[in-house]
């Protein structure tokens, strides 16, 4: 029988060097497993150890036996829920598998039903937690599932389930209160848009009848909203005034499929004034949480700073955050290139030397998160405050215009009839 050398880290997550006879990697995975120790390095015995491509084409394996209904994405409240509710249940010492088997009878039917009972039965069938939620990624993405393999490897996967339940809470409450700042701006400008329109569309051509009637010079305004009606209501313009931002949306999204047009975009985006200051510092705040959220659960410094530049949402600091990662695999520390790319305040760098120098890096990375956080609410806040003014004077100058360029024929009107 063939004799494999492993390396594999038991539940305290010290390090165990050992041989196991098996008839396959496979079956000596299991058996290493079912020592109670994860496994992270195998090979034969005077062998070979598993190349790249192999285990790529294992994984490929794997996700095309994905069972029906794994594939959909799962909701962001779902998942946290699961996560708060597996922290409980492995809190209380209930095994892994059971804890799969409770929380799938709680789960409605849907996407996260499905891939609760296909987890479990991975899982049962010798796999991991991290390496069957891998499996999905549409459900755990890699942050997520990181952070399992680093609560597996140190025996404190409660811990690790509690605290990523903590981070896409905050997370979940950070995105909701911009877009909520975003709902009353789009909810005023599209009824005024669709008042205009109306007015555009069956007011407009009428009072263009009276005006032919009389013999009368138009002034400039009206004869300006009187060609914006004549293209609105006779030659489709409002197709074209509505088609425009599906279009605007589609054109976006054609220029993000590439690296450099997210680049620009982002940077486009960062430089507005007001919502650029809330994006950039919302993008600061998820990159600290999600680092010092990594760090704390175990993960290596050059494998956190990865996942964190997969997950920030904002090319510009992915990007940074790989140069970071590239100086920092080089020997520099993290504070001086993090200084180089000038993505942050000052502030934030000087928090991060002294975690370093203290060895609360992960700490200092939550303060900053959280003194974020409350930055991005004040702006927030600022935001709907600029907003409502800047509204009320958009349509007082629409409503002006339209009501000054009627009018002003009409006075002529008037004064031709009474000379």
């Amino acid at each position: 029988m063939p004799t494999f050398q492993y390396e594999a880290m038991n539940a305290e997550g010290q390090e165990v060097k050992d041989e196991i006879e098996a008839l396959s990697s496979e079956e000596a995975i299991s058996k290493i497993r079912n020592l109670g120790y994860f496994p992270t390095r195998i090979r034969e015995k005077g062998g070979r150890r598993a190349g790249k491509k192999e285990i790529a084409g294992a994984k490929a394996g794997a996700k095309a036996r994905q069972p029906r209904g794994t594939r959909g994405k799962v909701k962001v409240k779902l998942l946290t829920d699961f996560t708060r509710q597996l922290s409980t249940l492995q809190d209380a010492g209930l095994p892994i598998l059971r804890s799969l088997r409770i929380l799938q009878q709680q789960q409605k039917p849907g996407t996260l039903k499905s891939v609760c009972k296909a987890v479990g039965d991975d899982v049962e069938g010798g796999a991991t937690l991290s390496e069957a939620m891998a499996r999905y990624p549409k459900a755990f993405n890699k942050l997520y599932t990181n952070m399992i393999a680093a609560g597996e490897a140190g025996g404190v996967l409660d811990l690790i389930l509690n605290r990523l339940a903590d981070f896409m809470e905050k997370a979940q409450r950070l995105k909701a209160k911009v877009v909520s700042a975003m709902i009353y701006p789009i909810a005023v400008l599209s009824i005024a848009f669709s008042i205009v329109m109306g007015i555009m569309m069956f007011v407009i051509p009428k009072f263009e009848k009276i005006f032919g009637e009389f013999d009368v010079t138009l002034p400039i305004p009206t004869q300006i909203l009187l060609t914006l009606g004549n293209w609105i209501s006779q030659q489709y313009g409002f197709v074209y005034i509505l088609a425009s931002p599906v279009a605007f949306v589609l054109l976006l999204r054609l220029i993000r499929f590439s690296q450099t047009g997210r680049y620009i975009l982002d940077k486009i985006t960062l430089s507005l004034p007001v919502m650029g200051q809330i994006m950039g510092k919302t993008a600061v705040a998820r990159f600290t949480r999600t680092l010092g959220t990594l760090i704390s659960a175990g993960v290596p410094i050059l494998d956190a700073l990865n996942i964190t530049k997969d997950t920030t949402g904002n090319e510009v600091f992915s990007q940074a955050i790989g140069n970071v990662h590239e100086s920092i695999r080089k020997g520099e520390s993290f504070a001086e290139p993090l200084r180089k790319a000038r993505v942050v305040d000052s502030i934030v760098v000087n928090m991060v030397d002294v975690g370093e120098e203290t060895g609360d890096l992960d700490k200092m990375l939550t303060k900053v998160a959280d003194n974020y956080d409350e930055q991005v609410d004040r702006l927030v806040a600022s935001l709907v405050s600029l907003l409502e003014p800047l509204l009320v004077i958009m349509l007082g100058v629409t409503c002006g215009f339209i009501v000054i360029s009627l009018f002003l024929p009409m006075i002529k009107m008037i004064e031709s009839l009474s000379g």
